[in-house]
């Protein structure tokens, strides 16, 4: 089944010099298993390739049912440094959030996952 993360998943991002941080964290703890598995450090990458300029780091925090990414070389130097109209990385949540995730459909079901429209 094919799941938005924006439906299962909400975001948060800013800058850290020239690194965009992202931040997701699941709606429902139960689906924070399927951010574990399906958004990778590798998809991620994948999702921002020809934004991004350098790679991709994870990091898991399952007390708080969240991952973190940092995307290295997000922001042309930085928001003191950048011309870019999102110096900051702010929209870097909202792009992330249009992930859509390939969840086999007896997991997607056994955890109640909205199917992408």
């Amino acid at each position: 089944m094919r799941v938005r993360l924006l439906d299962i998943a909400h975001a948060r991002s800013g800058d850290k010099g020239d690194t965009a941080n992202v931040g997701v964290i699941a709606l429902r703890p139960e689906w924070y298993a399927v951010l574990e598995r399906h958004v990778t450090r590798d998809r991620v990458a994948q999702h921002f390739a020809g934004v991004i300029e350098g790679g991709v780091d994870r990091f898991e925090l399952p007390n708080l049912m969240a991952l973190n990414f940092l995307l290295h070389g997000a922001l042309d130097g930085g928001g003191t440094l950048s011309l870019k109209t999102d110096a900051q990385g702010k929209v870097f949540s909202t792009a992330l959030l249009r992930l859509v995730l390939d969840v086999p459909d007896v997991e997607a079901r056994a955890l109640e996952l909205p199917e992408a429209p």
